[in-house]
């Protein structure tokens, strides 16, 4: 699949996600209404994966409802921007679906972004998640986001960046936007094929990355995958 950019369209539309047309152009407060329906869609994408009792259906019905609301949304990070036939996913692969055990040790610095207007964005380490792959156990660090409503964040790179994926890494968990799978027991659910890319991939956005600490020296042949632009 292949984006091709294009010029804006305008468009006044404020409502559910099932009806929104490609692109909005306009300006506060019918940015902030369309912004707030967005997080609230985010949030039953995910409400609805957590409920389900297939893991790989819960992730196709993701797939499917999240590429309808980044094609019909203004808030999408594909609005005015690129034709967008959907985002490009690895097969699911049910051994990238793991639990991980969160420990209260901090190995990590803190990631901080600078965002135009000059206000930072800071996440904290709170902690490292383990978890295991077939024979093999790997670490990340676990961060909070200062900011928003707060929440847990796990962003990672892996031996595909810059070939299959972007270059600097993906999301799997951003608790603040409703990107969470939630907990089994007092471990920590995390699910690969759920990765997907930060907005920075598809525009000038500015976005936390992974650091040093937080890249897996494996591929992760699993999430979403980096298409070609045109």
């Amino acid at each position: 699949m292949t984006l091709t950019r294009v010029v804006p369209a305008e468009s006044s539309w404020i409502g559910h996600a099932d009806r929104l047309p490609r692109v909005s152009t306009t300006p506060e407060p019918q940015r902030s209404i369309e912004l707030s329906d967005y997080r609230s869609a985010v949030a039953d994408l995910y409400g609805e994966a957590r409920d389900a009792s297939d893991p790989e259906w819960a992730w196709r019905r993701w797939r499917a409802r999240r590429d309808e609301l980044l094609v019909r949304h203004p808030q999408s990070p594909f609005a005015g921007r690129y034709e967008f036939g959907g985002c490009d996913f690895f097969d699911y692969d049910p051994s990238w679906r793991v639990l991980g055990t969160v420990t209260p040790d901090r190995p990590a610095a803190a990631i901080v972004t600078q965002q135009p207007d000059g206000t930072a964005e800071q996440f904290d380490p709170i902690g490292s998640v383990r978890f295991e792959v077939g024979d093999a156990t790997h670490v990340l660090p676990l961060y909070w986001t200062q900011g928003y409503s707060g929440g847990l964040f796990l962003p990672f790179g892996d031996a595909t960046n810059g070939d299959t994926t972007f270059g600097s890494g993906r999301y799997l968990l951003d608790q603040a936007k409703s990107a969470f799978l939630g907990f089994d027991g007092d471990r920590l659910i995390l699910d690969f094929n759920f990765a997907y890319h930060p907005s920075c991939v598809w525009g000038d956005w500015v976005c936390p990355l992974p650091r040093a600490e937080s890249r897996l020296a494996v591929p992760v042949q699993a999430g979403e995958r980096r298409p070609p632009l045109g």
